[in-house]
């Protein structure tokens, strides 16, 4: 919903407490913690040279393609991406981010408040401004990484067409890049935003300002993305714990795993015949030989064309790759030559 306060670009600053003394806990000291340790992943993430060089490759190619390409459907669906990228700058999320790491007090600071029992913790405006920025960000990442998959479709079909090959191997790459790296900050939000509410609880008990009055903060981001970034969330945060598991059994069962074949010093072992291997090789210098026949019986250069056609699908099916590009490079020199046989040339 546009009118929807977390989707404001700028959000106004709550009020000018920022930070209020409450008294301090264990209990405090763990969710401030919390916040502190996901609140570091986050900024981790959107500071990684990993994804400002990504975006830097974006907008060299929108800058290179930008005449050549305007009307391209891929051009289109990588100026949407740009558009996502830049709201997110204009959001500012970091410095929100990092203005709340730094309300937050610091490893001797907490040592200290556990031991006078009282500490300054972001106060509860503030706690519920910083939600209303990690929603809007999480919602436009969504939308960011639905816009990659679609561009990275688009891309991808000139794969199928071999159409400017390099430059969609660019592309793609680079929206496979961009998709993982704002997967990763959307989990690392969700997290986040769980951690903030249980901070936010505490210290609304403590010290009651209540921020948001015709506004409800979302339980949890799974039900306010919808199905489509619920799914990229529960996929990524479940995979974890059954791979570390699967791994896990795998190396016992290989470090408890005997050796079951009876084989001993001195006696001979039977292995498979390699006679099934040589007869693959034999078939397939015997199907060379043949394609070479047909090539030089070829009376005209359709006739090559059409049995450089036949090589190429048989080369495909046998994922000789190299093979295929060569014939493949040869087939579009044959139909270049067919406009000169057509004219009356040998």
């Amino acid at each position: 919903n546009m009118a929807e306060p977390w989707n404001r670009l700028n959000i106004p600053f709550p009020s000018a407490v920022s930070s209020v003394r409450i008294q301090y806990t264990a209990t405090t000291d763990l969710h401030v913690r919390s916040v502190l340790v996901h609140n570091e992943k986050v900024l981790k993430l959107i500071r990684s040279e990993i994804l400002q060089t990504e975006i830097r490759v974006l907008y060299e190619l929108l800058y290179v393609l930008n005449n050549s390409c305007r009307g391209h459907r891929t051009f289109r669906a990588l100026k949407q991406v740009e558009q996502c990228i830049n709201r997110l700058k204009d959001m500012k999320l970091d410095v929100a981010l990092q203005d709340l790491s730094d309300l937050c007090p610091s490893g001797i600071q907490r040592s200290v408040s556990l031991k006078v029992c009282e500490a300054s913790v972001p106060s509860q405006p503030m706690l519920e401004w910083v939600c209303l920025r990690v929603l809007g960000a999480a919602q436009l990442l969504n939308r960011t990484m639905s816009r990659c998959s679609r561009a990275f479709v688009l891309s991808k079909h000139h794969f199928k067409w071999e159409e400017f090959i390099v430059l969609n191997m660019v592309i793609t790459s680079m929206l496979s890049r961009l998709w993982v790296v704002f997967r990763g900050v959307l989990v690392s939000l969700s997290t986040l935003y769980l951690e903030l509410l249980h901070l936010r609880g505490v210290v609304a008990h403590a010290r009651p300002m209540p921020f948001l009055t015709s506004f409800s903060l979302p339980v949890d981001l799974l039900d306010f993305l919808g199905p489509g970034g619920s799914v990229l969330i529960k996929r990524s945060l479940q995979s974890k714990k059954p791979e570390e598991k699967k791994r896990r059994r795998q190396k016992k069962e290989k470090h408890q795993q005997t050796r079951r074949v009876p084989e001993d010093l001195g006696v001979s072992v039977h292995r498979d015949s390699i006679s099934s291997q040589l007869t693959l090789e034999q078939d397939l210098t015997q199907k060379k030989q043949t394609f070479k026949e047909q090539m030089r019986g070829a009376t005209s250069f359709t006739d090559a064309g059409i049995h450089l056609e036949k090589m190429i699908q048989w080369c495909r099916s046998q994922r000789m790759e190299r093979e295929k590009r060569l014939l493949t490079f040869l087939r579009l020199k044959c139909q270049k030559m067919k406009s000169l046989e057509a004219a009356g040339y040998r």
